[in-house]
């Protein structure tokens, strides 16, 4: 399966629409990739905060769909398009990420269920989505998530046990913590024997510059690629069978216990 990130970057002199259109040509120029990933809140950029709610539209008709449905299909992939802020039907905003099938049909959404911001920015402005979510593609099962949710192992192991063998997750990782991301990325992938699709951005958000360095990691926690800070594509090969090899040759995720329990309970 041959998997294209694409590393946007966020000029905030540019305008919502025009980078709306960047990104559709950019998917286009993908094709022949069987999978395009893009990042987290690559409309607005993931710490414009004050953006979100003018931004906001619906996941299932609202112009950044149209866009990234039209581009899919063109192209002829699969399209993670990242995630938009979404204005859900109870009122509520939502960072809500939108998968397509090659034929540019919405295959599945996915609201992030970690907010960053510690009762602040995206914490306090964006609801929390609650349903884990994997997507079949020919050759793979993706699990989704998105950005800080990389901090929470039991996600993912949540979406292994659902099925997932490849993770993807488009993020507005700070430059900041870098070194966490490119950790996080590969703790992620070996633990979870699966490969990791994380897509960053470049460029600055609302002042806070990004980290870049998009990365791809196979199941037994080998880096394939990794971008810089720029906005650039990675495109990687990724052996569909390996996922299942690496768990039968060591076999971590069988020998897991669940339900432990603290003394004295």
């Amino acid at each position: 399966m041959r998997a294209s990130l694409i590393q946007f970057g966020v000029d905030p002199q540019e305008s919502v629409d025009s980078r709306r259109q960047r990104a559709a040509s950019l998917v286009r120029e993908q094709s022949g990739a069987d999978l395009v990933v893009l990042p987290e809140l690559w409309t607005v950029g993931a710490f414009a905060y004050e953006s979100f709610a003018a931004e906001a539209e619906r996941a299932a008709d609202g112009p950044t769909h149209e866009a990234m449905s039209k581009a899919a299909r063109d192209a002829g992939v699969w399209l993670h398009a990242g995630s938009i802020p979404e204005r859900g039907a109870d009122g509520g905003l939502y960072n809500t990420s939108l998968v397509f099938t090659p034929e540019g049909e919405l295959a599945a959404t996915y609201r992030k269920i970690h907010r960053f911001g510690f009762d602040q920015g995206e914490a306090v402005l964006m609801s929390a989505g609650a349903d884990l979510v994997t997507v079949a593609l020919p050759g793979t099962t993706l699990g989704l998530a998105t950005c800080y949710d990389l901090r929470f192992p039991e996600l993912f192991r949540g979406l292994v046990d659902a099925g997932a063998q490849t993770l993807v997750i488009p993020a507005g990782w700070p430059a900041r913590r870098l070194a966490h991301w490119t950790l996080l990325a590969k703790a992620r992938a070996v633990e979870n024997q699966a490969y990791v699709l994380a897509c960053g951005t470049g460029g600055s958000h609302a002042g806070v510059p990004q980290a870049g360095h998009s990365i791809v990691v196979d199941p037994w926690g080998e880096v394939l690629a990794e971008a810089g800070e720029d906005e650039e594509v990675l495109t990687v090969e990724l052996d569909e069978e390996k996922v299942a090899a690496v768990r039968e040759q060591f076999p971590a995720l069988k020998d897991r216990r669940l339900g432990l329990r603290t003394p004295g309970a």
